[in-house]
Formats: C-alpha cells, structure tokens, sequence
C-alpha cells in the first residue's frame, strides 16, 4: 500500500513562525511545512511546483494590511484557496534553566516588540529586533545566552527545546492575523464563500460609487476593501475586494458581471471556503 505524501506548505519565516501555526491550523497537522525567506520565494516555489500550497498573512486586526502580500498577489498566477485567522499570542521565551530575574534584553521581530511595548516597559529591559519571531529563538538557543529572552510563538519554544517564560506578552489581547491559502488551481466551495477581486477604474466623478454599487444593489456584503497605487501611472489605483459569495453562479456572478462593464481591469484572486 502506498504511503500518503504530505502536502509542502510554504511560509515565510524559521520553523515554529506563526504562519507554521496558521498552516496546520488552516491545513492540519500532517502537512510538511516548508520556511521560506522572504513572502516572494513563498509565491514562487508555489508557482514552480515546489510546494503544493503556500500561506502568507494579509492582514492584522492591529497593524493593518500586508501590502507587500497585496502586490505579489497580483504579479503572480496563483489562486486563494483558504483563509484562516489567527490569535498572536506572544511568548518571553528562554534558555532552560534561566530565570525571569536574569533577563535584561528581549530579542523578537519589530513588530512583535512594539506589539509587546508596555509588558516589556514594565519588566524594565532592553528590547533588541530580529529578523524574525521563530529566528529570534532558534538564534538565542544557539549563542546559550542567559540574560536574553525573545518573543515568539508556544510553537517555536517546543521546536527549539526552549522554555517559556511567560505567556500572553501582547499589550492587546484582540491581535489576530489573516492568513491565506494558495495554489496553483482554483477551487470551487460547495459551503458558504468568499471572494476576493482586484480591479481598476477609469478616474471619473462618482466612478468608485457606481463600482460598490454592484454589490450594494445585490445584498452582498463586502468584508474588506483596499486601494494600492499603480506602478507607472501616478494617482491611479487598483482595488483589491472581498465580498461573501461566489464567483460561480447567483449574486456574485451578477455583480462581477456588471463591475466588468465599467472596470478597465478585473480579476478573480479566487473564491474560497469562508474561514472562522
């Protein structure tokens, strides 16, 4: 009997990142997770065949939308397949052995030590970036350094035999991130769907209005919309949408059939099973 290959999952960042968490989350726990370095070597060892799926974060309740996830949805002939949200939950994670009286510096992505500001004004330490979340930890377990601490995932401290410290390091406990799922074939839900779209509009009084309004005259709720300039054509922009439902059939195949009328640019980024 053959055994079951598992599917290749690329993210960015080190093992134990939270795009790992989001994966298995989205995925399950049986995938063969595959680090990337940057959110364009993701995109693209998807597209080469390399990796079956890829997932990348689009968004964060607290420091917004991912911009650079935004341009190379575009530049890329992927799909959306999935989404998945994620609470952050930041760990002080350490050396075995070490105390939390021993820590004077704690080491993490940027993002993540401003998003742990105020614990660590309170604990009294220096605050040092990284590169990365996971990296942080996987590089603190290499140098055995005592009085250094970082911030990441539960996830990264089991991986790297670390102990934590401390949990729920985050100053705002609402600190969730949206993930998506993508590939290199679309897919077509049979449950409830979204929609994701990117398109671009003629500059014209009332032009933006009348393209909402193919989905407002339908019912269809829009979960998110966000505009990202044009390279070479300055002032002019493209929209990327998402809205509940399909691009296969009923409100939404109407609604992008009548946005296609006065859109000089359109495309479907993928309708995918809605994520919890």
């Amino acid at each position: 009997m053959t055994e079951k290959k598992s599917k290749r999952v690329a993210f960015q960042g080190e093992r134990g990142a939270y795009s790992e968490m989001a994966a298995r989350a989205a995925l399950g726990s049986e995938i063969e997770p595959v680090p990337c370095r940057t959110f364009d070597d993701v995109f693209a060892s998807v597209e080469t065949g390399e990796c079956d799926l890829g997932l990348v974060p689009i968004e964060n309740s607290l420091a917004g939308s991912i911009h650079r996830n935004y341009d190379l949805l575009l530049r890329h002939a992927l799909h959306i397949v999935g989404e998945t949200q994620l609470r952050i939950e930041h760990c002080l994670i350490a050396n075995p052995g070490v105390e939390l009286s021993e820590i004077r510096v704690v080491r993490s992505h940027p993002q993540a030590l401003a998003q742990c500001e105020h614990h660590l004004a309170e604990m009294g330490v220096a605050a040092e970036a990284a590169y990365d979340t996971a990296g942080s930890v996987r590089d603190l377990r290499d140098s055995g350094a005592r009085d250094v601490a970082a911030l990441a995932s539960r996830l990264a401290a089991e991986i790297y035999g670390m102990v934590v410290l401390k949990e729920g390091m985050e100053d705002d406990r609402q600190n969730y991130t949206r993930f998506l799922v993508l590939a290199r074939k679309p897919v077509d839900p049979s449950g409830e769907s979204k929609t994701s779209i990117v398109f671009a509009l003629r500059n014209s009084p009332g032009v933006l209005f009348r393209a909402l309004a193919c989905f407002a005259l339908r019912d269809i709720d829009l979960t998110k919309i966000e505009s990202r300039p044009i390279p070479g054509s300055r002032w002019e922009y493209r929209f990327y949408l998402d809205f509940i439902g399909s691009q296969h059939g009923g409100a939404g195949e109407r609604a992008l059939a009548h946005l296609a009328e006065m859109a000089t640019e359109l495309r479907v980024l993928g309708t995918y099973p809605r994520g919890v």
